[in-house]
């Protein structure tokens, strides 16, 4: 369902270290949802921090939608980073588990490389 990696680093570093991870292989980030604080302030709910940050390569992004607009669906990809104790664990979502399409295929593929690239490249 997800590659993850845990790093040495807090979760403020490990967001700057996938971000310009995720940048050199193409990717930007559209959206960033701070779960702990939405649940804080929604429902008075304490968690440990949860990052959501959701990432998209226009390339590939305009391909899938070039041949199905409702990938619009599943953009962007999700990446969660998640505090461990004084490390980070950062998931990001396989995109196999989401593109089921047969034409849309190579694009998973080309998704994933690039995305496991960017996932071990973070230190």
């Amino acid at each position: 369902m997800a590659f993850s990696k845990t790093i040495d680093k807090p979760l403020d570093e490990a967001r700057t270290a996938i971000t310009e991870s995720l940048a050199k292989a193409g990717f930007g980030v559209l959206t960033e949802i701070d779960v702990a604080a939405t649940l804080k302030s929604k429902i008075g709910v304490e968690r440990e921090p949860l990052i959501i940050l959701g990432a998209c390569n226009p390339h590939l992004a305009n391909e899938a939608l070039t041949v199905d607009v409702s990938f619009a669906l599943w953009m962007p990809c999700n990446v969660v980073l998640q505090k461990a104790g004084d490390s980070t664990t950062i998931s990001i979502i396989d995109p196999h588990d989401i593109i089921k399409d047969d034409v849309l295929k190579p694009l998973a593929d080309k998704a994933e490389q690039l995305l496991t690239q960017a996932l071990e490249q973070t230190s």
